[in-house]
């Protein structure tokens, strides 16, 4: 296609066989989608038929990739057929849902279509770019809303940036989690080992039953389950531990989650 930038007299040719370089010339090519097909309506065709076969031609393979549920990412390339392939790996093998799609550069309708998504489900919140531009109003608006944009020239890098993106997100969340989640346990506090009465409490245990992680919260059953602070650390045989299970005897220190748990010291509380 390099004789297409070359400067110079255009020659004019009513019929043009096997493959050659050409330029078309007519009114609304701006509008034209890069990959579709040509038709030329002739006098006794009907203009409405031919976009309708048009649009089925070419669209219909790519809606039926849409997500019915309305929930997935928001993917966007530079031709029809980089949309396709981009579709195509999406689906197999990882199946990443896709609930919209456009062609051409990124603006802020298509982040306002992809941050649809953060109310229902964050990670989705994304949009899928390739190998095609960014608006610097797009980004600013994806920057305010929390619209993730992944932007490269290879489907693959894209997909492998997505990945990497939803493994970071999932990692997070266990954190979360593990932090919140209680893992009930039953402790016998050991006679003579006790080595700070107050915040923090730091004393030796048996662990009757369950499994003791950083983390837990601490009760005490007899005084009405009153809380007197979470789990900082664990230590077997003077190292430090995350967990220990039922039958171990270990040391723990107590830190008070609140100021008023803070104030409670051994004697007064156990």
């Amino acid at each position: 296609m390099k004789e297409l930038r070359v400067k110079g007299t255009y020659l004019h040719h009513k019929e043009i066989k096997a493959a050659q370089g050409i330029k078309i010339t007519a009114q609304g090519l701006e509008h034209e989608i890069a990959g579709t097909s040509l038709y030329v309506v002739g006098p006794d065709d009907d203009l409405e038929d031919v976009k309708n076969k048009t649009m089925e031609d070419h669209m219909k393979s790519v809606m039926s990739r849409i997500d019915k549920s309305g929930e997935g990412v928001y993917v966007q390339a530079s031709t029809l057929g980089s949309l396709e392939a981009l579709l195509e790996l999406l689906k197999t093998p990882v199946n990443i849902p896709v609930r919209g799609i456009s062609i051409g550069p990124v603006h802020k309708k298509d982040v306002m279509k992809a941050s649809v998504m953060l109310e229902k489900k964050n990670e989705y919140a994304t949009i899928l770019a390739f190998d095609v531009k960014v608006t610097q109003e797009a980004r600013e608006l994806a920057d305010e809303l929390g619209v993730r944009i992944f932007t490269t020239d290879s489907i693959y890098h894209l997909l492998e940036q997505f990945k990497a993106y939803i493994n970071n997100l999932k990692e997070e969340r266990k954190r979360e989690a593990a932090e919140e989640a209680v893992f009930p346990c039953v402790l016998k506090i050991v006679p003579n080992c006790i080595f700070n009465k107050k915040d923090p409490i730091v004393l030796g245990v048996d662990v009757v039953e369950g499994t003791l992680k950083i983390g837990t919260p601490i009760c005490v059953p007899q005084k009405e389950f009153i809380e007197i602070g979470r789990i900082a650390s664990i230590e077997n045989n003077h190292k430090p531990v995350d967990y220990a299970k039922k039958g171990q005897s270990v040391a723990i220190k107590i830190v008070g989650s609140n100021s008023e748990d803070q104030q409670k010291t051994f004697w007064q509380t156990f």
